[in-house]
């Protein structure tokens, strides 16, 4: 266990939000960004969004067929894309896929019969807002349907385009230099949690599929594997939970989810993050959150602040982590 105490914080980690001195056993760690380089999701995450909201759903009958249209745009031409890439960071990528379908709504190209334009925009805002689940909003159970299957659609559409703009080429490279796309110091951080106690777990929104053995499978269990850093009981990280294909599961559900299972206090836990589910799930349960942002992500930070982060740095740097960050007696 650790003790995180907060009149030892060093000039070179931010202090946002103040806390009483916090005692940890389990830390809760998103991946992309916060551990791994690997996916460049930003530009992705613009082209579907930003095609969705302005042409509605591309042609094709398949994810790989509507992939094939959307590659023939660029990010640059969806800046509504790009500006809902960073502000939604972190949120389950169903509700960002529901989000694009809903923005076409509003323009006239998705059906909207079973909503309205009324309730389809305050969806739309809510989900700006950080909002993830909106099964009160009075919506047919016909058209929440549709709608999750099309977001279903849309999600593979962009694993696709991810791997192919960019992911399998990194993930090549980071099976031969692993340091080069692991967010400087994160081996250590990890290591120095574990070796005092600390049980880490990894929460993507990522799919994480299993096989029969129990053991984690996809694209992310293989990017972690790249890094070093597959789960295992007496590993430095022991588990990986994620999202799926068609059932949306914001973090918080799946951390809620990780703490009943497991008998942890979310008073003693420490969740680290870029994204802002994360840290909205944090100021939720009442845990302690540490934010992984570079020095000119601006308008992450703002975000991040607002929603009451209590710490951000930019890298793991143990020298200074460890002057706070104490090992209990």
């Amino acid at each position: 266990m650790l003790d995180i105490d907060p009149g030892k914080i060093p000039a070179g980690v931010e202090k946002c939000s103040s806390f009483s001195l916090r005692r940890i056993t389990h830390a809760f760690h998103d991946i992309d960004g916060t551990h791994s380089l690997i996916r460049e999701w930003v530009p992705v995450m613009t082209l579907v969004t930003g095609f969705t909201a302005r042409y509605g759903m591309a042609e094709g009958n398949s994810a790989a067929e509507k992939a094939a249209v959307i590659a023939r745009f660029s990010p640059e031409d969806f800046p509504e894309g790009n500006r809902f890439a960073i502000e939604s960071a972190g949120l389950s990528a169903l509700t960002q896929m529901e989000w694009a379908l809903r923005r076409a709504g509003e323009n006239g190209l998705y059906p909207l019969e079973g909503s309205s334009p009324e309730t389809n925009s305050a969806v739309v805002s809510a989900i700006w807002g950080g909002d993830e689940e909106f099964e009160n909003y009075g919506e047919s159970p016909a058209f929440r349907r549709k709608l999750a299957e099309d977001a279903s659609i849309l999600f593979k559409a962009y694993e696709l385009l991810l791997l192919a703009m960019g992911r399998d080429r990194n993930l090549a490279d980071a099976k031969i230099n692993p340091d080069k796309w692991r967010v400087p110091g994160s081996v250590e951080f990890l290591k120095f949690l574990h070796d005092h106690g600390v049980k880490n777990y990894f929460v993507t929104g990522a799919v994480v599929e299993y096989a029969s053995d129990g053991m984690p499978q996809g694209t992310m269990a293989e990017e972690i594997a790249a890094l070093g850093l597959t789960p295992a009981e007496d590993g430095i990280v022991t588990r990986l939970a994620g999202s799926t294909w068609r059932e949306k599961l914001p973090k918080e559900k799946i951390m809620l989810d990780i703490c009943r299972k497991e008998g942890i206090e979310p008073s003693q836990l420490l969740i680290v993050g870029d994204g802002r589910s994360e840290i909205a799930a944090a100021a939720a349960m009442g845990a302690l959150a540490m934010s992984r942002l570079d020095e000119n992500s601006l308008r992450a930070r703002e975000i991040h602040k607002a929603l009451g982060t209590h710490l951000i740095v930019s890298k793991y740097d143990m020298d200074e982590l460890a002057k706070f960050m104490i090992p209990a007696e």
